[in-house]
């Protein structure tokens, strides 16, 4: 459940009156996707509707009834959301779009390397492409899709390749534990050496080479990683 803090406002204008409900913004966009994904109790900040939430002020049963003939709470959120607006201020709106902006960018800068020279794009120039580029972050599009939508927009300012590399990884068994966390979600195949060390074969986006090889280095100094064709 969001913090009370970090919560943004869902209105809707109904017989007359205003009905609030306090949401969490991440979510609000997944759950419009796809209802289904999303526990309403998740989504809500706090298990209630109000008439204006930031003074506290709370409907009667009797109007909850007239606005949506009902007084279920899921039913009142659900009509919330498909028919009325989210509100967002203006702090709210800026640390959620520079939120998603930087994700979209590392995403973008640890998936893609420059074709040439077969090294990843800097934060900085995918940033400066991305403001040439004048693409808007949407609060509320999901990171997915905002995502292919940058691409689009960044491939004709720079060269983006986006390809995988495989890597075989061997060290000491001692390095085992902390290096199959680091390593686990790309490894496609491991093995056990009779000295004792542990060699795992892993497929990761070719931007993320360096980066990975360098937090594996530093569980391991004696690390032995090689790149397979």
């Amino acid at each position: 459940m969001v913090s009370l803090d970090n919560a943004v406002v869902g209105r809707l204008e109904r017989s007359g009156k205003r009905y609030e409900i306090l949401l969490d913004p991440d979510l609000i966009q997944k759950w419009k996707q796809n209802s289904e994904s999303v526990d309403i109790n998740d989504l809500l900040a706090v298990e209630d509707v109000f008439h204006d939430a930031k003074m506290g002020e709370r409907p009667t049963s009797d109007s909850l009834k007239n606005a949506f003939e009902t007084e279920d709470l899921i039913s009142i959120v659900k009509m919330i959301l498909s028919k009325g607006t989210i509100q967002l201020t203006t702090s709210q709106r800026k640390e959620i779009v520079e939120r998603k902006r930087t994700l979209i960018i590392q995403h973008i800068s640890s998936n893609a390397i420059d074709p040439k020279t077969k090294l990843p794009h800097p934060f900085a120039r995918i940033e400066n492409a991305l403001i040439e580029s004048r693409y808007s972050i949407d609060p509320f599009k999901s990171i997915d899709l905002q995502i292919k939508d940058a691409i689009k927009l960044l491939k004709p300012l720079i060269p983006l390749s986006f390809t995988t590399v495989k890597l075989a990884f061997k060290v000491k068994g001692s390095a085992y534990g902390s290096v199959s966390q680091l390593l686990r979600e790309y490894m496609q195949k491991e093995e056990w050496m009779s000295n004792g060390d542990w060699v795992c074969v892993v497929e990761i986006p070719a931007g993320m080479k360096s980066d990975l090889m360098s937090k594996v280095a530093q569980r391991d100094s004696s690390l032995d990683v090689r790149e397979l064709k």
